[in-house]
């Protein structure tokens, strides 16, 4: 399902890095993603309610 607030996102499984574009422009990549949170990002039908229960605020992240 389309978001409103994320615009793309991919999982590296090796790296464990989730990496996020949001429709403002930004990007991040968030460190130490374990493969369970992206297949449950990847099954939320609202991925930007997930990222902001699951991932923000839970990972380290940097910004590009």
């Amino acid at each position: 399902m389309p978001s409103s607030v994320i615009l793309s996102w991919r999982y590296d499984e090796a790296a464990q890095r989730l990496d996020i574009v949001f429709v403002s422009g930004k990007h991040y990549s968030y460190h130490a993603v374990p493969p369970p949170i992206a297949r449950e990002m990847q099954e939320a039908r609202s991925k930007g309610r997930y990222f902001n229960q699951r991932i923000r605020d839970h990972f380290k992240f940097t910004e590009h």
